[in-house]
């Protein structure tokens, strides 16, 4: 059943209670290090504003234990999306009590306020423990909209539980929508050859989706820390390299799928750093103790960016090597280069994949960067998730 969208709501005089994902990275001054997040919500929030309604945005930021902390405070994301609209964004320091209503009260039409950040409260992340701040969160609206789809997985008070609060009045925004028009497909009747590439540190994390992505894809490329699980399955030495041993069983049993290719060979490092002394080994050398593996090697870089390149549809998250360090981040680079001019469409699913590709120069060569890393896994997983499965159907 599809849901309700945005363009099916009557907003015109309306409160709508929009959820949002301002959850931003803050330089530790706290500014706002990048404002991508912030910039996906803007065509819901002007087309609500554009049709007189008035809008109140809420959102979570960081991980703040249940209490009001002020390095988690949303103030920075009001200044920066007042810059971005040019218009004023009421901010206020709570959101909910009497306060934040006689706020929402005065909103006027087209205005737009952008209430405090909602973990501050137990009840946000453990709905059950604080029923009455779901309720009070939804008196603030006449209609519900969700448009954070990186929070989408979550069944949280904003995100799943307040839609029935709304019954035939909540719906996915712009951002929301076009999430699930580039990932449905996938799920659906993705164009063949159909590849992906997982990277990341844990098989723990991404069993679920490497069992899921096997039954649709011709072939599963595997990078990432989460390969030395692999090879310690096969009996091989890893050296000093991150291995989960209570995965070893798990890796043993997906490597009964011809699908799964592991890398040809690794850049290895005598230290994490850097500066440490490296050198490329064939995947079937061991790592000698005190090295680790770092990146995927140059024999793997040329090989996979023939091969997936032949690829109509390109699923990738997670790095291939620790990218944040110049020196490791060759393999995750050239993919990404060589993808670029790849004929197929390449998604980037969320997450740290997402922030490799800014940092690199290739946020603009893909045809989708999602802004879910963990919602747009789960989706593809389990082929839906609560903070969609709760908003209104269709009638």
């Amino acid at each position: 059943m599809s849901k309700l969208t945005l363009e099916n709501l009557a907003l015109k005089g309306k409160r709508v209670l929009m959820r949002v994902d301002f959850n931003v990275p803050l330089t530790p001054n706290g500014a706002i290090a990048d404002d991508s997040r912030i910039r996906a919500a803007l065509p819901s929030i002007q087309y609500i504003l554009q049709q007189g309604a008035s809008l109140i945005l809420m959102s979570h930021l960081g991980r703040p234990k249940a209490k009001p902390d002020s390095q988690y405070s949303l103030a920075p994301c009001a200044k920066r999306l007042s810059e971005l609209l040019h218009q004023p964004v009421e901010f206020v320091s709570d959101c909910i009590g009497p306060e934040v209503e006689k706020r929402v009260a005065k909103l006027k039409k087209s205005e737009i306020l952008l209430l405090e950040n909602l973990r501050f409260h137990e009840g946000e992340e453990e709905p059950e423990k604080d029923p009455l701040f779901v309720e009070q969160l939804a008196k603030l609206g006449d209609l519900y909209v969700n448009d954070a789809f990186g929070t989408a997985h979550r069944a949280h008070a904003s995100t799943a539980f307040i839609a029935k609060y709304f019954p035939h009045k909540a719906a996915m925004g712009f951002l929301m929508q076009k999430e699930l028009s580039f990932l449905s497909p996938l799920l659906h009747h993705p164009t063949h050859p159909f590849f992906a590439i997982l990277g990341g540190a844990k098989v723990s994390t991404k069993a679920g989706i490497i069992h899921s992505l096997l039954k649709k894809v011709d072939a599963l490329y595997l990078g990432g820390a989460m390969i030395f699980t692999f090879l310690k399955a096969k009996g091989q030495s890893v050296g000093d390299s991150i291995v989960e041993e209570s995965e070893v069983k798990t890796a043993q049993e997906l490597f009964s799928s011809k699908k799964i290719h592991l890398p040809l060979d690794l850049v290895i490092a005598d230290a994490f750093s850097n500066a440490a002394h490296t050198k490329s080994i064939s995947i079937a050398e061991p790592i000698p103790m005190g090295w680790r593996g770092m990146d995927i090697g140059p024999k793997t870089i040329a090989a996979w960016s023939r091969e997936l390149c032949q690829g109509a549809t390109v699923f990738w998250n997670g790095p291939l090597g620790v990218f944040e360090m110049t020196h490791f981040a060759k393999g995750t680079q050239e993919i990404a280069a060589a993808l670029s001019h790849s004929a197929g469409k390449v998604i980037i699913g969320g997450g740290d994949s997402v922030a490799a590709m800014q940092q690199m120069g290739f946020a603009h060569s893909f045809a989708h960067l999602s802004t879910g890393g963990g919602a747009s896994l789960e989706y593809l997983e389990f082929g839906h998730l609560p903070g969609i499965d709760a908003l209104s159907d269709q009638p």
